[in-house]
């Protein structure tokens, strides 16, 4: 089924191609300008940080609802071995093997296309099995450190959790706003809370999965109007699950990955930063979240760290 035309509208008004240069690879976090991180170094006041990614383990997150994404399967390789004699330092050392995306990360802007196409209009085949990516790998990222923003949607509508048939609206977004006493503006990355992550960390993953709340088709407007870097949350698929239009499954990856060149992140634990930030009475801060430079890669796991 091909992709149907109010799709193909929401994307003609959100795209980003040739803003920053045919040659561009990194698409909105062009917007985190040297004035914007200064901004965001300002913001830290008690100086409390908070992890906010989830434990990198096996019988994590993944249920097998998304296929080949696996957990980390952790493996030994070395245990006190005395590499160079009896009696000399003795190392221990271990390999892993997992998806990239299997816990918290960001999503690359070639994690997603459309119609042959990826972000910047290049074609989808620059993506090969033995290269990956060639362009806008999760390599082309380099540093993510901004204003962070957290929109705890939950939070705003007085819940501890949305219900799983709940799509974020541009309203929410704005309520969420009002509640936290801030205004995203150009270059912030913006967190939105769901509260959907206790599922998970209450160790139901199936149900954590689907259904679930996320963002709707109608928020890619929203971040593009406000020129935001990148934006994360705390569920597994980003977007709500079942999709709002029928057999229109990942439109929003779509419109930010491809269209707008906009870094998206899942599976973001907020639980402690939502209690800060209500504690604290303030909803922006520092955020550092670099991904892994993996070669060609179209995702990367992160540790994320919000500095109120």
């Amino acid at each position: 089924m091909s992709l149907p035309a109010e799709f193909h509208e929401l994307a003609k008004r959100v795209n980003n191609w040739g803003r920053w240069g045919e040659a561009d690879e990194r698409g909105t976090l062009n917007l985190i300008t040297d004035a914007v991180v200064r901004e965001a170094v300002a913001a830290v006041r008690s100086g409390r940080r908070i992890p906010l990614a989830l434990p990198l383990r096996h019988g994590g997150v993944q249920s097998g609802l998304i296929p080949g994404r696996i957990d980390p399967l952790h493996t030994m390789v070395q245990i006190n071995q005395e590499m160079f004699g009896p009696g000399t330092v003795a190392t221990s050392d271990d390999t892993v093997t997992m998806g990239l995306q299997a816990a918290t990360h960001w999503d690359a802007l070639t994690h997603a296309s459309h119609g042959g196409r990826i972000y910047n209009g290049r074609h989808a085949d620059t993506i090969t099995a033995h290269a990956g990516a060639q362009f806008s790998s999760i390599a082309a990222v380099g540093h993510v450190v901004s204003r962070g923003v957290l929109l705890d949607v939950a939070r705003a509508r007085g819940v501890d959790r949305l219900a799983g048939d709940h799509a974020v609206t541009p309203e929410d977004l704005d309520a969420a706003e009002e509640f936290g006493g801030v205004r995203v503006r150009a270059g912030d990355v913006v967190l939105v809370r769901t509260g959907q992550v206790q599922v998970v960390l209450a160790g139901d993953r199936h149900a954590y999965g689907y259904p679930s709340p996320g963002l709707s088709v109608r928020t890619p407007e929203w971040f593009h109007a406000r020129d935001v870097a990148a934006v994360a949350n705390d569920t597994l698929t980003f977007e709500i699950i079942p999709p709002e239009i029928e057999d229109l499954w990942l439109p929003v990856h779509a419109l930010h990955l491809v269209e707008m060149g906009m870094l998206q992140g899942q599976n973001w634990d907020l639980e402690a930063l939502s209690t800060a930030c209500a504690e604290e009475r303030r909803y922006a801060f520092l955020l550092t979240a670099a991904p892994e430079p993996f070669t060609g890669a179209t995702g990367s796991p992160v540790a994320p760290v919000a500095v109120l």
